[in-house]
C-alpha cells in the first residue's frame, strides 16, 4: 500500500510530500525521514491514484542500493546504531519501495529479528547473494565492511550499465531510423516493385522478399509488431528471475568475454566473503555455505558445497579445492595451487583475499573498457542491418533493366551447305 506523508517544518511552515510503500502509518513516517523539527500527516493512496503513482513514480535502482549500503557502512564505522543509521538513510532514498523497506527493516530489528532476516523479507530489492554477505558480516562482526563491499559491487554494476546504455544509444538510433525507412518503403516502393516483378514473372532477391513479407504484416496484421516490443520489455523486467535459472547461468558463462567477466565477479565476491569469515574464525562449513550463496552463480555454489562435503569427509581445504578446481573455469588449477601453498604457510584467508583483489582490479579494467569491447560487435550488427536494407531496397531497382530489357540471345552460327 502506498502512503503519502506530508512533512511540515514547524519554523517555516514549508511542506514536502513523500510517498512511502508500506502498510503502517508509523513505518510511513519513519520511511519518509521525518526530522525532529517537522510534523507529519499520513494519508492512504488508493484506487486509481495508487495505480498511477506506481506506474509513474520513482522505481528502485542500483544507485539507491549504492546510497543505502554506502551510507550504512559510513554510519556503522562511526559507531552509530543500526536503527539510527537506517533512520538517517531513509531521508536520502527516493523510491517509495526502498523507503518502505528501510522502515520495515528498522521496525523488525526493534522487535528482535536478525539483520539478515530483516533484509531477506524484501527479496525484490535484496537478492540471495546480498543476504549471504550480510550473514557473513553478522558471523564475522564486520557488518560495516560487508556493507561497504556491497556498495562497491553495486557501484561497479551501475557504472557498467551506464556504459552499456551510452554505448547502445547510437545503434538504437540507427535501428529506429532503419525501421522508419523499412516502414516507409513497405508502404510505397516495395509494393510497386513487387507488382512489376510479378507481372514479368521475375524472381525478387531474397532480402527483398523478406521485406515484402514484413510489408504484408504491416498492411494486414500491424498488431503483430507489438509482440517483439512486449517480449523485450518482459525479458528485461524478469531478467533477474531468468538469470537465476541454472541452465541460463551456465550458458552465459560459456560466452566469450561475458562468461569470463561473470566468473571473475563470482570468484571475487565469494573468495572475499570466505576470507572474511575465515579471518573471524567462523566454522568452516558455515563459511563455505555463506560463500556459496554470496557468489550468486550456480557453478560456484556447487563448488563450495562440494568443498564443504569433502571437508566433512576428512579432507583439508587445499585438497578439497584441488579436487573441485575444474568447477572454477580456466583459472581453477592456479587458484587451487595458491590455496595449497597458503595451506602450508598458514595464511589461507590472506591468499583468498589477495586473489579477490586481483580479480577486482581486472574487473575494473574491463568496466572502464566495456564500450570499446562492444564497439566492434555493434559495428558488425549495424553493417549487416544497413547493408541488408540497402540491398533489399536498391537491388531490384538496379535489376530492372534486366527484367524490362532482357538480353537477346546470340544468333546461331550459320551451317555450311554440303
Amino acid at each position: 500500500m502506498l502512503k503519502k506523508v506530508v512533512l511540515t517544518n514547524i519554523y517555516t511552515s514549508k511542506s514536502t510530500e513523500v510517498i512511502v510503500d508500506t502498510d503502517d502509518d508509523a513505518k510511513a513516517v519513519l520511511g519518509a525521514g521525518k526530522a525532529p523539527n517537522e510534523t507529519a500527516v499520513v494519508t492512504d493512496i488508493t484506487g486509481l491514484d495508487e495505480t498511477l503513482q506506481r506506474g509513474t513514480g520513482k522505481k528502485p535502482n542500483l544507485d539507491e542500493a549504492v546510497t543505502l549500503f554506502g551510507g550504512l557502512a559510513r554510519c556503522l564505522e562511526r559507531n552509530i546504531s543500526t536503527i539510527k543509521s537506517l533512520e538517517l538513510m531513509a531521508a536520502r532514498l527516493k523510491s517509495p519501495r526502498y523507503r518502505g523497506a528501510v522502515a520495515d527493516i528498522s521496525h523488525r530489528i526493534l522487535t528482535g529479528d536478525k539483520l539478515s532476516d530483516c533484509f531477506a523479507m524484501h527479496p525484490d530489492l535484496f537478492t540471495e547473494d546480498v543476504i549471504a554477505l550480510i550473514r557473513a558480516g553478522e558471523e564475522s562482526g564486520q557488518i560495516h565492511a560487508v556493507f561497504k563491499q556491497i556498495s562497491a559491487g553495486r557501484s561497479k554494476s551501475a557504472r557498467i550499465l551506464r556504459k552499456l546504455k551510452s554505448g547502445l544509444i547510437y545503434p538504437v538510433i540507427v535501428l529506429i531510423l532503419a525501421l522508419v525507412v523499412v516502414i516507409v518503403m513497405a508502404f510505397t516502393l516495395i509494393p510497386a516493385i513487387s507488382k512489376l516483378y510479378i507481372a514479368m514473372n521475375a524472381q525478387l532477391p531474397l532480402p527483398t522478399q523478406i521485406l515484402m513479407a514484413f510489408s504484408d504484416i504491416l498492411l494486414k496484421q500491424p498488431y503483430l509488431l507489438a509482440l517483439p516490443v512486449i517480449a523485450i520489455v518482459v525479458f528485461f523486467k524478469y531478467w533477474p528471475k531468468i538469470y537465476r535459472q541454472p541452465p541460463v547461468q551456465i550458458a552465459i558463462t560459456h560466452l566469450p568475454t561475458i562468461g569470463n567477466i561473470i566468473r571473475k565477479s563470482a570468484a571475487m565476491v565469494s573468495f572475499r566473503t570466505l576470507a572474511l569469515l575465515l579471518h573471524a574464525n567462523v566454522r568452516i562449513s558455515t563459511a563455505l555455505e555463506i560463500a556459496a550463496k554470496s557468489s550468486n552463480h550456480v557453478e560456484f555454489d556447487r563448488f563450495y558445497i562440494a568443498v564443504r562435503d569433502h571437508i566433512t569427509d576428512g579432507l583439508s581445504l587445499p585438497e578439497s579445492f584441488l579436487m573441485e578446481s575444474h568447477r572454477l573455469g580456466p583459472d581453477g588449477r592456479t587458484i587451487a595451487a595458491v590455496v595449497q601453498m597458503a595451506g602450508e604457510t598458514g595464511g589461507v584467508n590472506e591468499m583468498l583475499d589477495e586473489i579477490a583483489t586481483d580479480y577486482e582490479e581486472e574487473l575494473d579494467v574491463v568496466a572502464s573498457q566495456i564500450d570499446k569491447i562492444l564497439e566492434p560487435i555493434v559495428l558488425v550488427m549495424l553493417g549487416c542491418i544497413v547493408g541488408g536494407l540497402v540491398y533489399a531496397i536498391y537491388g531490384p531497382i538496379f535489376n530492372l533493366s534486366k527484367v524490362i530489357l532482357p538480353q537477346k540471345k546470340a544468333p546461331a552460327a550459320a551451317v555450311a551447305p554440303h
